[in-house]
């Protein structure tokens, strides 16, 4: 029996049994919940990355891709930007000053930091300060302020009204110790898509921040340096600059994060892929119950010559038929329903929340390739059992049944 002849049974058991329909039936649920399974996959991955995604680019942003920090001390200076120019000559750098704070306008009253920054070095570093600076005329202040949006809104404060700073950091006087206090003008306001920042992040002017922290203007706590290769910066800088300096990257701020999204990347993987596994039953139920509808026509094959071989071949091949139309159709009903959210705003999300108000999608090869590979794999090793099934059949038994 060649070739021909198999794919000629294939074609025949993959028609409409009028006789038996719920043979053909379980064939057509094994290939739409294969299909759906697919489909659900690419789009949830898709989600999945794209929030992934969404939340690196916040969190690179506003905590820098590097930061630079003294062990040996608790500062650095101008010699130390000067040694990361000449290790780093194409990076962006913004030296900065931070001290905890609460914020207090009227009786409302809210913890967090403020930055001393230097603003035309930090606009070219961060994105959401440059576009707060870009949407607001300066006032003529000597202590200027940005705050986050949801922190004036929280705290309802017009522009034009300062903002009272209690630093935490206390001078002593005398036999007690007072709190700095110091008010500052808002000029701006920025939003970074993410809550926590925008109620607990301040950027004021790096001299005037000096000035109330009582700090030498060649002073800083760290340095903040943008890099289009973080990771190999990382190892370089590290590599390049002594021990009374510490190198951080933003993933290592965030490292249990990650670690947890990518968890439960994996977890929502796996489980969506029983959807495949379970779809895939229906093809060996399918395929057991073509064998025994078939008995007849197995037996009559194998009694004119035809080898176990092939007749493994007949029912190999049309359980894969059933399994790639799903895992095909599927993959087209994915990347067309990817297709239709980014394209129309199906759904909507409280930016205030997500960051977004879009939903973010982003399909990686790693993964499209991971779930076809895995579909794939289900689907051939639910069609071997079968097809083994049916070439172990008893001919003489069933010739004299018949």
């Amino acid at each position: 029996m060649d070739r021909t002849l198999v794919l000629f049974f294939v074609k025949k058991y993959l028609r409409f049994d009028k006789d038996q329909p719920f043979i053909s039936l379980s064939a057509i649920l094994a290939f739409i919940g294969i299909a759906l399974g697919v489909m659900v996959l690419i789009i949830a991955m898709s989600i999945m990355n794209g929030f992934d995604r969404e939340l690196q680019n916040r969190l690179s942003i506003m905590n820098y891709p590097l930061t630079v920090v003294a062990t040996a001390s608790d500062h650095v200076d101008n010699n130390t930007s000067n040694i990361i120019k000449e290790i780093l000559p194409q990076a962006k750098i913004s030296p900065y000053v931070v001290s905890s704070v609460v914020a207090k306008y009227g009786r409302e009253m809210k913890g967090g930091f403020i930055f001393g920054i230097n603003f035309d070095l930090e606009r070219q570093i961060n994105s959401v300060i440059n576009k707060a600076l870009n949407n607001t005329n300066l006032y003529n202040d000597n202590f200027p302020i940005i705050v986050g949006k949801k922190f004036r809104e929280d705290l309802q404060i017009p522009f034009k009204k300062k903002i009272t700073y209690i630093f935490t950091e206390v001078d002593p006087a005398g036999l007690v110790s007072s709190p700095k206090i110091k008010r500052f003008q808002p000029i701006a306001e920025f939003s970074s898509g993410l809550s926590s920042y925008d109620e607990t992040y301040h950027f004021a002017e790096i001299t005037a921040l000096q000035k109330v922290l009582g700090m030498p203007e060649d002073n800083y706590h760290g340095i903040h340096i943008w890099s289009n290769n973080p990771q190999e910066d990382h190892k370089l800088l590290s590599t390049k600059l002594s021990k009374d300096y510490r190198v951080v990257g933003w993933w290592e701020q965030n490292g249990n994060l990650f670690s947890a999204l990518e968890m439960e990347k994996r977890a929502l993987f796996i489980v969506l892929m029983l959807i495949i596994l379970i779809a895939s039953v229906n093809i060996i139920s399918s395929l057991l119950m073509t064998v025994m509808n078939r008995r007849s026509e197995i037996a009559l094959l194998v009694s004119m010559g035809g080898t176990d071989r092939e007749i493994e071949k007949i029912f190999l091949y049309l359980g894969v038929v059933i399994g790639i139309s799903g895992i095909l159709s599927g993959t087209i009903l994915g990347l067309f329903g990817l297709f239709i959210l980014s394209h129309f705003d199906i759904i909507t999300l409280p930016a205030d929340i997500y960051g977004t108000s879009h939903l973010p999608l982003e399909l990686s090869s790693f993964d499209f390739t991971s779930i076809i590979i895995g579909a794939v794999l289900i689907v051939v090793i639910s069609a071997i059992y079968p097809a083994r099934k049916a070439s172990q059949i008893d001919i003489v038994k069933v010739l004299k049944n018949e």
